[in-house]
């Protein structure tokens, strides 16, 4: 009976404990459809680690290989071609500087016509920026 409080804490951290530490993509119409969590490891909504962000800004996928580069305000591709630009204000643009996107305080997350094609809670510029325009 001593374990009881225990155990109810640790199955309630367990219930709990990956939400907490995930930050959630969402589509348009609320639907989760992924996760990036504290580690880097990127889900989709199935929880099936399709990619990973490392703290250098590393890109690689489920086979680690690296598929892009997050480097400051810059989105590279694997050859290190710069393919994006992710601007304080929350503005994406694409290699040729043309606006592909928006990512707005809130997390509404918005094409270049200002159509919300999603939403993010608490997921950094960057990491949005590229899952939803460069991945």
């Amino acid at each position: 009976m001593k374990r009881l409080p225990f155990l109810l804490a640790f199955l309630l951290f367990l219930l709990t404990g990956a939400a907490a530490h995930a930050q959630r993509i969402q589509d348009a119409s609320f639907r989760t459809v992924g996760y990036i969590k504290s580690d880097g490891t990127v889900q989709d909504a199935s929880f099936k680690t399709i990619a990973y962000i490392k703290d250098n800004g590393t890109v690689q996928n489920a086979s680690f290989k690296t598929i892009a580069y997050l480097k400051g305000s810059t989105v590279q591709d694997a050859s290190f071609r710069t393919v994006g630009y992710i601007k304080g204000d929350g503005t994406i643009q694409d290699a040729s500087f043309r606006t592909i996107g928006h990512i707005r305080k809130d997390g509404t997350v918005q094409d270049a016509s200002f159509r919300t094609i999603g939403r993010t809670s608490d997921v950094p510029l960057s990491r949005a920026a590229w899952w939803f325009f460069f991945r």
